[in-house]
């Protein structure tokens, strides 16, 4: 009979299993999980609501969303994607719903639900579980051996094939790489950007619909909702920056000069703006009311920094104030001592090199019978969903080879 290891508890591995045990018939299939409970990540995602997937059925424009891995999952996306997974849960009644941003959430909002989900498929699949199972290394097959060796300290079990699911995992690329795989180091992704500046953090709860940032010195760009914070700046618009840019800004130590757009529009239609604004407002002060569209206490505290006086009315503003205003909603300069982790996501930018892998059913190029799907690999999304959906796809792929 044949028997199928799957090492690591998370949404990759339970798809795996689940998917290997519906395709084949009479095999076992064992899932070992360090820690004391499975579905952990998918417990506590998005708020503890589970962001399962994201509503982007094109594969050619969901692979934009990754920075490391989208050209290939390219092909693996053809056959399995965000839509799929969408009636895979709602053929298992498990409805899901599409936010207004696009990310999709189970209805009950509750990650429970698709824990429930997956539990239930896994059990009625025959698929042990065993929690507590720290994995000490893998002994490739060999001649008097024909199957794969798991070890889990003085215990071992015997597996014609052996899944590698354990997301950001030390001990176990320290293994991949005794197997001589080759490892990307990892570095952090997703997190939030530490500024030291006492009148931003000041503002800590105010957000921004749309914003557009820039990092000083690099080819990096990013758009999209910003939240200040007690500790500087978060949201959408900077995790995007931190993904993207995850491999640039580690040998900076996080050090580095941000460019807020706070407005997300060009310069001189700012300008248009704020001229129209000395004149139609002429007796008004300068910081009663903004005239563009920004939060009261975030315009004050611009108008400060640009060096402008808030009870200076409009006539009074010179265009040299003129011009600082509009540097200042524009083109806001903020030093970044450091990164902050984000709640609801933790992501690393690094592992299995993706040239080692064979894409069509995620075995490895270098030794059959092993197989390796979700943040094992250098693969790595931003906040959305697709993170979960290159987990969700791995797993099926890797359960339909069996």
């Amino acid at each position: 009979m044949e028997h199928t290891v799957i090492i690591g508890g998370g949404a990759a591995g339970f798809f795996a299993a689940i998917s290997l045990a519906q395709r084949q018939s009479g095999g076992q299939i064992t899932i070992l999980e360090r820690g004391r409970s499975v579905l952990e990540k998918v417990r506590i995602s998005g708020g503890g609501r589970c962001n399962v997937t994201h509503a982007c059925f094109d594969p050619r424009e969901l692979v934009k969303y990754y920075p490391r891995g989208g050209r290939e999952l390219l092909g693996p996306f053809h056959k399995f994607a965000c839509g799929d997974t969408m009636g895979w849960f709602a053929d298992r009644g498990v409805p899901l719903k599409i936010e207004e941003d696009g990310r999709v959430f189970p209805e009950s909002d509750s990650s429970q639900t698709i824990i429930d989900c997956l539990w239930r498929e896994a059990k009625q699949g025959g698929v042990k579980v065993v929690t507590g199972a720290r994995v000490s290394d893998l002994l490739l097959p060999a001649p008097r051996r024909p199957n794969w060796l798991v070890k889990m300290g003085d215990q071992h079990l015997e597996a014609d094939r052996v899944v590698v699911t354990t997301g950001s995992n030390t001990g176990v690329w320290q293994i991949l790489r005794r197997l001589g795989h080759r490892l990307v180091d990892p570095v952090p992704s997703l997190f939030a950007f530490n500024i030291p500046n006492k009148s931003l953090r000041a503002l800590s709860g105010v957000s921004l619909p749309w914003v557009q940032l820039e990092i000083e010195g690099e080819k990096l760009q990013a758009d999209g909702p910003l939240l200040i914070t007690h500790k500087g700046l978060s949201g959408p618009a900077v995790l995007r920056l931190s993904a993207w840019g995850a491999r640039n800004l580690h040998p900076l130590a996080y050090n580095f000069t941000l460019i807020v757009n706070w407005l997300a529009r060009r310069p001189e239609d700012v300008r248009d703006d704020l001229v129209e604004a000395r004149q139609s407002r002429s007796r008004q002060q300068i910081g009663t009311r903004p005239p563009v569209d920004l939060p009261q206490r975030l315009w004050q505290m611009l108008v400060t920094q640009a060096g402008v006086s808030l009870e200076g009315q409009w006539a009074q503003l010179s265009n040299g104030q003129l011009a600082k205003l509009v540097e200042a909603l524009t083109g806001s300069r903020y030093p970044v001592s450091g990164k902050a982790t984000n709640k609801d996501e933790f992501t690393t930018a690094g592992g299995l090199a993706l040239d080692e892998l064979d894409f069509r059913n995620f075995q490895s190029k270098l030794h059959p019978g092993l197989y390796l799907a979700g943040e094992v690999l250098d693969i790595d999304a931003i906040t959305g969903g697709f993170n979960f959906q290159a987990a969700w796809t791995g797993g099926y792929l890797i359960g339909q080879s069996g």
